[in-house]
């Protein structure tokens, strides 16, 4: 498999994880075993668009258990048999082989996954952004014998850029430092709220600047947070930003 693989530096490598968990999209070349109308093709591509069973090939590093995955587009792209061309975009942890093995299954005739192309993780696509590992070596050269950190700069993007895939809650800068504190974020403390966020939703919390501070998990919605006074609207699971970049406003509790 080719394409894009994210890769974090330093502290970005704490939002890795969401990154992880966010939806893919993939180019598949299909091998079919033998012929089979189009329309036929068709059909089962719809069938398989959806929520479906899936159990993980025997070649993987999960519990090979029968799991539900959902499947948000199979496209046709072009036939040329016995070869197929598909764009697929799906849930996480989703196996694209096992879904073609799957499919030609059904289709009655077998089939096999040739070549694969992960166009898509997240916010991360294979257009400009997409960086070779022969382009970084360059700029890490540069930076290095040049003392020239220019390139290396265009090519590594902000870890906001990382999260930009999730729902957002902007907070007042005072309670900044609380939350790099590891304290949960109170109705008081929101500037601003992403709208349709649901309870269970995960979501990032900037600063006003546009500046990451944690990722958290919704215990209000949208809609509770803003006729809500007072609360926790976000459980903090995941401190991203240093202490001691924002003024600490809360007053320490004097010892007896």
């Amino acid at each position: 498999m080719s394409g894009v693989l994210p890769v974090a530096l330093e502290d970005a490598t704490k939002i890795i994880g969401y990154l992880m968990l966010s939806d893919k999209e993939y180019v598949a070349v299909m091998q079919l075993h033998r012929e089979v109308p189009r329309e036929r093709l068709l059909e089962v591509i719809r069938e398989f668009t959806g929520r479906i069973y899936q159990r993980p090939p025997v070649r993987s590093s999960v519990k090979r258990s029968l799991r539900i995955k959902r499947v948000y587009e199979i496209k046709l792209l072009e036939i040329k048999y016995p070869f197929v061309l598909l764009r697929i975009r799906c849930e996480h942890g989703t196996y694209v082989r096992k879904l073609i093995h799957d499919m030609g299954e059904v289709l009655g005739v077998g089939a096999h996954m040739r070549e694969l192309r992960r166009v898509r993780t997240g916010p991360f696509k294979d257009d400009e952004t997409l960086v070779t590992m022969h382009e970084l070596s360059e700029a890490l050269y540069m930076a290095r014998e040049l003392n020239d950190e220019s390139r290396l700069r265009s090519l590594i993007l902000p870890m906001e850029y990382g999260i930009s895939h999730l729902p957002k809650v902007v907070i007042n800068d005072g309670a900044v430092e609380a939350l790099t504190h590891g304290a949960d974020l109170a109705v008081p403390g929101i500037s601003l709220i992403h709208e349709g966020i649901r309870k269970g939703d995960t979501v990032a919390i900037l600063t006003i600047k546009g500046e990451l501070v944690a990722v958290g998990e919704a215990v209000m919605s949208t809609e509770e947070v803003i006729q809500a006074k007072k609360g926790i609207a976000v459980k903090t699971k995941r401190v991203i930003m240093p202490r001691g970049i924002y003024p600490r406003l809360w007053k320490r509790k004097k010892s007896k």
